[in-house]
């Protein structure tokens, strides 16, 4: 498993990659940031996926990227991946509610546990649960906190 730290304009992200896919993306805390950057990843041969993913990363925020090409292997409850399987068919630059993305899983009930999954979520920004939001508009809970959200929203409205 290699472990990468980029350096976004969110702030830092790590970003991990094991049996050539993409583990987890998330969002660190700043005093973080160099306990990752000394990865022991030492050539792009150690890390390709990790870095590909990066590049694509850099291309997202720049704008000229709308769709994530990098493997991606997500693990969690039956349940989850269903949610973050939903997740994957929001198009870039819309958004759905809690209550939409309940309903498209057939689990119209399920509003709070969709919002728990999106919690769970360990690949940020590819499986895009940034998407989702309030029933009346409003930016709720993102685990990279609402001003992520917010600044990740904006950037595919634009």
């Amino acid at each position: 498993m290699a472990s990468l730290c980029y350096d976004s304009p969110m702030g830092p992200i790590l970003v991990k990659e094991e049996d050539e896919h993409i583990t987890e993306i998330s969002f660190l805390e700043a005093d973080l940031r160099d306990k990752f950057r000394t990865s022991k990843v030492e050539t792009a041969s150690d890390a390709p996926v990790a870095k590909a993913c990066i590049a694509q990363l850099e291309a997202y925020f720049a704008g000229h990227l709308k769709e994530f090409t990098v493997p991606i292997k997500l693990k969690g409850t039956d349940f989850r991946m269903q949610v973050w399987a939903a997740l994957m068919t929001i198009p870039y630059g819309e958004t759905i509610s809690y209550k939409q993305l309940a309903e498209r899983i057939d689990n119209p009930k399920a509003i709070r546990a969709v919002g728990g999954a999106n919690h769970h979520n360990p690949i940020s920004i590819i499986v895009p649960c940034h998407r989702v939001i309030g029933a009346d508009g409003s930016l709720t809970g993102y685990g990279g906190g609402l001003s992520n959200k917010k600044f990740l929203l904006a950037l595919e409205k634009k």
